[in-house]
């Protein structure tokens, strides 16, 4: 409703409310100090973005050109071209797209399965194991990172594998192995956080709903992929974008588990990290047109699944 002005005495009129002159002008300053503060976070959000687009389309001239800021004189694609070429785009991205969505699935798969277990089944030291789930968000990976290495160097199954074959266990390295592995058994980047979320997300779903199902004669499992998943798919789209986002950005892992050159250098994060020019200056700009690229999937991804997101962030307590 627009507001409606009356006489003084009257006051104004705003979505059906009276207000006088003094709560009038908190009202409009209110609405404007809300407005900046939007405005102005928005901006320092996204200024690095706006900041790569504008300097991604600039030619080699307007680094030497103090008068350029934020529009190229001279627009070119070039700069794009030599960041799509030095990337080996195509090879890398597939790759990096292999890697992060073969541990995605695999992750949204056992954290599901997990928190169902912590949300719905009822037994002893559920909630000390819940407590160490919740405690590896908070430990950082690298005071594990010989523990790990060694694990995937020489991997054994309680000594099985050494038994028969009387070696030292199998070398796991330089292989997707240790990704699928780490992401099937529910140690996978931040699997912790992704337990956490799906739990709180099964806890909102009514019991009413599980208990019919086993009334129906299904099994815990078959309960679980027929009612609990379908409607946890705002938890799942969420699950995917951090995992996915995350694995995609991880540099830590694939140096751990991927340590010949050859394998190494197929992940954008650090092919690119290695990136170099004999001009600084220009290389700065080729080095922001491929962070461009590299960005771009998570861009696509995320507008497409944030209504999902959003929704999931609100259900499963993760703002409150």
């Amino acid at each position: 409703m627009k507001p409606a002005m009356t006489s003084r005495a009257e006051g104004l009129i705003i979505r059906g409310k009276r207000l006088y002159p003094l709560q009038w002008m908190k009202h409009w300053s209110w609405v404007a100090l809300r407005t900046i503060l939007i405005v102005g976070f928005c901006f320092v959000i996204l200024y690095p973005l706006f900041f790569k687009f504008s300097v991604s389309f600039k030619d080699r001239m307007d680094v030497y050109d103090t008068s350029v800021l934020w529009i190229p004189k001279h627009f070119t694609l070039e700069t794009l071209r030599i960041a799509y070429q030095a990337l080996d785009y195509p090879k890398t991205a597939l790759h990096s797209i292999t890697i992060a969505g073969m541990t995605t699935l695999l992750q949204v798969f056992s954290c599901a399965l997990a928190a169902f277990a912590f949300a719905r089944l009822k037994f002893k030291g559920s909630s000390f194991l819940f407590g160490c789930v919740v405690f590896t968000i908070i430990v950082p990976v690298q005071t594990i990172m010989i523990t790990t290495y060694l694990n995937y160097r020489y991997f054994d199954i309680f000594g099985l594998i050494s038994l028969f074959t009387g070696e030292k266990g199998v070398n796991l390295l330089d292989s997707y192995w240790p990704f699928i592995l780490q992401s099937i058994t529910g140690m996978g980047i931040k699997s912790g956080l992704f337990i956490f979320i799906f739990r709180q997300f099964f806890r909102g779903i009514p019991t009413e709903l599980e208990e019919a199902s086993y009334i129906d004669g299904c099994s815990v499992f078959r309960s679980f992929y027929r009612i609990m998943l379908p409607n946890a798919v705002p938890a799942i789209v969420t699950v995917i974008l951090f995992s996915f986002v995350w694995q995609w950005n991880d540099s830590y892992f694939v140096s751990l588990f991927l340590t010949s050159t050859d394998v190494l250098s197929t992940k954008l994060p650090v092919m690119w990290a290695s990136f170099s020019l004999n001009d600084p200056l220009y290389a700065y700009l080729v080095k922001n047109a491929g962070e461009l690229l590299f960005i771009v999937p998570i861009i696509l991804l995320y507008m497409f699944a944030q209504r999902y997101f959003v929704e999931s962030v609100e259900r499963s307590g993760l703002i409150g």
